[in-house]
């Protein structure tokens, strides 16, 4: 059987050249806005994660050619915003709470390493983009908070920018991301839900590390 892998909203949202060429007409965040750089990680407001993120991928698509180092960039962001685990549950079902810890772990681990190259293979070099928070949120259900961002081209209208809203958690680690909402209302977790269910039915958590790991190493063959 032939596994199904397609990451249809990772290509929405991460890859530059379709995130950047989204029309305006789709949905335009026009609320008063924030650079990233000025709300401080430290502040322990929701949108301090997404600038710790975005203050990330702006320095390593400003770092140079050589990918481990903008790997090595965007790597504690990404372990500290998102809640891996969280995410995880919501994407594979209730069989993620009966993984033994070390198929856990290990599952944890290549969907971060998938996270990590997938956002540095985006923002490379040229990519020019354009990173803007809200400085308001949202309430939204069951105690999740929504942040409200932007990200477009510098050298675009800022109409042009393409909303992304993160879902956002306050845990043990404190705010951390459970989800992304392209324009609003598309969901990464319900759109990747049926691949990793698909891949973790037929293969188990092993077979879903390696699909992970595999498209990691796709997305770092520069």
């Amino acid at each position: 059987m032939t596994q199904r892998f397609t990451f249809s909203f990772s290509k929405a949202v991460f890859l530059a050249n379709i995130m950047f060429a989204m029309p305006a007409a789709i949905a335009v965040y026009t609320a008063p806005a924030l650079a990233a750089s000025s709300i401080s990680p430290a502040s322990g407001t929701p949108q301090a994660p997404i600038s710790q993120l975005y203050d990330a991928l702006n320095k390593a698509e400003h770092s140079g050619s050589d990918i481990s180092k903008r790997i090595a960039m965007i790597t504690p962001a990404v372990e500290q915003t998102f809640d891996m685990n969280a995410i995880l549950k919501r994407s594979i079902g209730l069989h993620y709470d009966s993984l033994a810890e070390n198929e856990r772990n290990d599952l944890v681990a290549a969907f971060k390493r998938f996270t990590v190259a997938r956002y540095a293979s985006t923002f490379k070099p040229g990519t020019d983009a354009a990173f803007v928070i809200a400085p308001s949120t949202e309430q939204a259900s069951a105690g999740k908070t929504l942040v409200h961002t932007t990200i477009g081209n510098k050298a675009a209208p800022a109409t042009d920018a393409t909303p992304i809203d993160y879902v956002m958690v306050h845990n043990d680690a404190g705010w951390q991301i459970t989800d992304i909402l392209l324009n609003g209302h598309i969901s990464q977790v319900a759109a990747q839900r049926a691949d990793f269910k698909a891949i973790f039915n037929q293969s188990g958590a092993s077979g879903l590390a390696r699909t992970l790991i595999k498209k990691a190493d796709d997305f770092l063959h520069e």
